[in-house]
């Protein structure tokens, strides 16, 4: 699927492949939806442009990203894939069950990226000995209910965008846990070989 690159604006911060907003970036690319990048520099000057996008109305919390997207302006990196998912008509389970637990860990995931946020510049003991541990474990259960490599089994779903990039985010970070569970390293590895993401983690390693 191609979309005219006019109508879709992606506003992120500009920290390379970390955060919130690469999630959405990841999704887009694989994908194949074609889409104009504006990123802000995450110093002294992102508080003035933070306050100029909720001027502009881009984003009412002055918050990324936020995504101009067929006359919309999403924010919210995970309701930006269930919208996006849902315009699609992919990436998202096909029973109310499926639907069901591709939310319940994108919810979890939600909580793990809050703490991820708070420990970025200087990750505590706790985070880098329980919360991860926690997080991966939990999460690596319901991947392990199928055969895998995604959430869903073969079928890749937008909760597996937010999983790989938490794994991907500590990985960055140092606070990658020692053993992941395996289904996660099925995961990655799988979702390394897409042939949109390969592409793409080859041009921003």
């Amino acid at each position: 699927m191609s979309t005219q690159t006019s109508q879709i604006v992606y506003h992120y911060l500009d920290i390379g492949r970390l955060g919130r907003g690469e999630v959405v970036r990841l999704f887009l690319k694989d994908a194949g939806i074609e889409f104009t990048e504006v990123r802000y520099p995450y110093d002294d000057t992102w508080p003035q442009a933070s306050k100029k996008l909720q001027e502009q109305g881009i984003s009412r919390s002055g918050l990324v990203p936020a995504l101009e997207y067929k006359g919309k302006i999403l924010t919210q990196h995970i309701p930006i894939l269930r919208y996006l998912s849902r315009d699609l008509g992919r990436y998202d389970g096909e029973t109310n069950w499926e639907k069901y637990i591709v939310d319940v860990v994108a919810d979890i995931y939600i909580d793990w990226r809050s703490e991820w946020v708070s420990n970025f510049m200087q990750a505590s003991e706790k985070y880098k000995n329980e919360t991860t541990a926690k997080y991966y474990d939990l999460v690596g259960k319901y991947y392990a209910e199928t055969e895998g490599p995604y959430l869903l089994g073969d079928k890749v779903t937008y909760a597996d965008f937010a999983v790989y990039q938490s794994m991907d985010n500590d990985r960055r970070t140092g606070t990658i846990v020692a053993d992941l569970p395996e289904s996660l390293v099925r995961l990655r590895d799988a979702f390394e070989k897409r042939e949109n993401i390969a592409a793409y983690i080859e041009e921003t390693k």
